[in-house]
């Protein structure tokens, strides 16, 4: 049940981080969650967006767009959370490239945005141990 996040690769000078967001924003377009990893010269901005599709024709007026499927896992909004999820991957031998997490409209609730390399089997192994994911169709309908 992965999702998409799309990644664009921003240049690092004042101004074009707020100018991409804000062409998102004008287009209708609802950021579910938001990650800049930079480096000197350019930025990688990592979004997970209502409409990946409209998001892609945005961001094409200031770079190429690409997309990666990765997972979004639901859990407590309480110390230990990811923890569990980290020791669930990591007794499975499952390496994690990069994460980051955003909040729920939804009181008590969380996700994480997880990049594995073997999805499937990340999949296979939370479902296993009863944790819930997100799918695209969810992050169109989702509130708040």
């Amino acid at each position: 049940m992965a999702i998409t996040q799309l990644s664009a690769f921003l240049e690092n000078t004042p101004g074009t981080l707020s100018q991409a967001v804000t062409a998102i924003s004008d287009a209708g377009i609802n950021i579910r969650a938001l990650s800049v990893a930079d480096t000197r010269d350019f930025g990688i901005l990592r979004v997970i967006v209502s409409d990946v599709e409209k998001t892609k024709e945005v961001l094409s007026q200031y770079t190429l767009a690409s997309e990666t499927k990765v997972i979004a896992v639901k859990m407590s909004d309480e110390a230990g959370s990811l923890k569990k999820i980290l020791n669930i991957l990591e007794n499975a031998r499952i390496n994690v490239e990069y994460v980051y997490a955003f909040t729920s409209a939804i009181a008590g609730s969380a996700y994480v945005v997880l990049r594995i390399n073997d999805l499937d089997v990340a999949e296979s192994v939370l479902m296993g141990h009863g944790i819930e994911m997100l799918s695209d169709e969810d992050m169109k309908d989702m509130l708040g």
